[in-house]
């Protein structure tokens, strides 16, 4: 039997009207929750009105004793932050660049293997990472920035489409030929030919992995680790109000870090 049409367009573009009361919906639901944070940061616990006394503080002469731990935190999340963008940029990026070169029928069976840690919940993944924590922590100690291994595998499914979109937008394969038929070695072509053509891609998935980094909470407490978030969770229970102000500090970067992933793909889809 052949199906009738119904008159019925699916799948078609909303108009101008309900585009806005979606967006505007969804801006709801993100920026109720902000505001009522930044609110929060200026009230008073005791008067019950405002005050920018807990913004103030934290340029008070007692701020550095007072928030070390917070302080800790942040710079941990920090180095943890550069050492993740440094395995993604030394490992995944090149592993990458050789299999789309040599090794193109792998190419599923990386995005596969690169996509896994999204479908694994983090409390999961801490529970198989803590047998192999035990032996990291007695070959190179227990010092905070081996977090960073762990951190390398949950930001992989957002640095892979990060690079992989921008590997698919240039001719790679041409580019290395051309390059070689040159005399150029290896490291040259990846250092002076192919990155600065991917420079879009590493820079959104160094811009993606920072934030994923500086909001993970799970496997650093699990593993008994101080990064920002677990500091923030400490200080919540003394200053809640302190918490709420570095919390907003943090929503602030990523928002900016969002910005220049948007701004660099708008200009790679103008250059392309």
């Amino acid at each position: 039997m052949r199906a009738t049409s119904t008159g019925v367009r699916l799948g078609t573009e909303p108009n101008r009207v309900t585009r806005g009361i979606i967006l505007g919906v969804i801006g709801l639901v993100f920026a109720i929750p902000i505001v009522a944070l930044f609110l929060f940061s200026f009230r008073d616990g005791l008067g019950g009105g405002y005050t920018g006394s807990h913004w103030t503080g934290l340029f008070s002469e007692d701020a550095a004793r007072t928030y070390r731990g917070l302080f800790q935190g942040i710079g941990n999340s920090l180095l943890l932050a550069v050492v993740t963008v440094a395995i993604v940029l030394l490992v995944l990026l090149p592993t990458m660049i050789l299999v789309h070169i040599r090794f193109p029928k792998l190419k599923r069976v990386l995005e596969f293997v690169c996509i896994i840690p999204i479908t694994v919940p983090a409390i999961v993944l801490v529970v198989g990472l803590a047998p192999v924590y035990g032996v990291v922590v007695h070959i190179l100690g227990g010092n905070v920035w081996t977090l960073a291994f762990a951190y390398g595998i949950t930001v992989l499914p957002y640095a892979y489409r990060a690079i992989q979109s921008n590997l698919d937008a240039v001719p790679v394969i041409t580019l290395s030929e051309a390059a070689r038929s040159l005399g150029a070695g290896w490291p040259t072509v990846v250092g002076r030919v192919l990155l600065p053509n991917l420079r879009r891609g590493v820079l959104a998935a160094a811009f993606i992995s920072v934030a994923v980094v500086l909001g993970e909470f799970t496997i650093a407490s699990i593993l008994n680790r101080v990064n920002l978030q677990t500091a923030l969770l400490q200080v919540s229970k003394s200053d809640p109000w302190v918490a709420a102000i570095f919390a907003l500090l943090a929503l602030a970067f990523a928002f900016v870090l969002l910005l220049l992933i948007g701004r660099l793909a708008r200009n790679r889809n103008s250059n392309s």
